[in-house]
């Protein structure tokens, strides 16, 4: 029934896209709203539940194509001389969003100061998924886009370490494995830079070269066996991801043309795929469950954790108030966060299903209002967009004096009596 379903919620997504693209109406919340009605605690069209392989599966292989594909968006070169701003919202805005949630957890939800900061990681990551239309959007100053695109590629695997040290000290842990979290972040690297340079390399060489038809599986090539590899090795298959698509911008132009739209088609299938898995999670009796200190923790940690930090950490940037406005209010939470939240859910830990409860609340909450305002946000940057004509006639109207009254009328056009 997984199949059947998400091949007619797809169908009903395309046939809505072009409405999704110009109004409020969300592709992402489609589908999250569908898994939800589907799910087996609402019609149990979908049985999944939140141990199933299906679920982590599906999370794992949708995060690691975005992040292959956004990587794509950045080469080097771009990283080098458009660092500073990206630099302010990774080496400030991301541990101060990690501080604030955490004290939020603490002193809102009531969770230990172990759990509340394996929640301030496992939220601290942001997903320009669910902010397509703002970072896709050619009218949105490039400086912005470029900003929120490198944060959100990068910011997955950064936040990885904290979710694993603080995973370690809410379990009780005392060896904490640094060690080991530096050479998964190395190993993750180093595949993520070596398997596409190579590939790369034995394309220009004279013996090897891709036909017009297997061009764009070039990129698929790559991204699997970087994928395998990272498997194989236990590196960090996000920052490997990353790190190929990136690879592929800076020293293969030619394959990431090539596989461009392909790849963002095959990314985009499986986030909707994965969004509809993550809402069948999702029940009345599962938000039934979340305290109300709880739903105040879940809109506090949007609406005021990244905010905040990231006023700070813009503090004389030179970023313009508008643009700075954006980038404070797009931080949507997405695979990253759900992937982690997994990760906790399967730990044991005594408060793993609360913690979870609430990072899913706040998924959820993030992708309904963050998917449905990057139009509206998007728009704004627009100085060139056509104005509605009632606003154009109201305009008019009241540029234009009034005609003085004729004699023999009133002010309303009529006879006096």
């Amino acid at each position: 029934m997984l199949l059947l379903s998400f091949a007619a919620v797809l169908l009903v997504a395309v046939l809505v896209s072009a409405l999704a693209h110009r109004t409020i109406l969300s592709t992402a919340a489609l589908f999250l709203v569908a898994g939800f009605l589907l799910g087996p605690q609402t019609t149990g069209v979908l049985d999944v539940q939140a141990d199933s392989s299906i679920v982590n599966t599906l999370a794992e292989l949708a995060l690691f194509a975005v992040l292959f594909t956004d990587g794509m968006r950045v080469g080097w070169q771009d990283l080098r001389s458009a660092w500073r701003l990206p630099g302010r919202a990774l080496g400030w805005g991301l541990p101060l969003t990690l501080l604030i949630t955490a004290v939020l957890a603490h002193y809102v939800a009531g969770l230990g100061w172990a759990e509340s900061l394996l929640i301030g990681a496992v939220l601290a990551p942001t997903d320009p998924v669910f902010a397509a239309a703002l970072v896709g959007n050619e009218k949105v100053p490039y400086r912005l886009r470029h900003l929120l695109n490198v944060e959100s590629g990068i910011n997955d695997g950064l936040a990885l370490p904290f979710v694993i040290l603080f995973l370690a000290i809410a379990t009780g842990s005392g060896d904490l494995h640094l060690d080991e979290l530096a050479t998964e972040l190395a190993v993750g690297l180093v595949i993520g830079v070596a398997v596409p340079a190579l590939a790369i390399a034995l394309e220009r060489t004279r013996w090897f070269s891709a036909s017009a038809l297997y061009a764009p599986l070039n990129g698929v090539a790559i991204g699997l066996l970087v994928l395998a590899l990272g498997q194989a090795t236990h590196g960090n298959l996000f920052l490997a991801a990353f790190a190929a698509g990136s690879t592929i911008a800076t020293f293969g132009p030619r394959q990431r043309a090539a596989f461009e739209h392909f790849g963002e088609s095959v990314s985009e299938l499986l986030k909707l795929a994965a969004l509809l898995v993550f809402g069948a999670l999702i029940s009345i009796d599962f938000l039934g469950e979340i305290s109300w200190p709880g739903w105040v923790f879940a809109v506090l940690a949007i609406f005021l954790a990244r905010p905040v930090a990231l006023a700070i950490a813009f503090v004389r940037s030179g970023l313009a108030p508008r643009e700075q406005a954006a980038a404070m209010w797009f931080g949507p939470k997405g695979f990253a966060s759900v992937v982690y939240g997994l990760i906790v859910l399967k730990s044991g830990i005594d408060a793993a299903d609360e913690v979870f409860h609430l990072v899913a609340l706040t998924i959820v909450i993030s992708i309904l209002l963050h998917s449905s305002t990057d139009v509206v946000i998007a728009n704004a940057f627009d100085d060139e967009r056509e104005t509605p004509a009632w606003h154009d006639r109201f305009r008019r109207t009241r540029a234009t004096p009034d005609p003085p009254a004729a004699a023999g009328t009133d002010q309303d056009g009529g006879h006096p009596n």
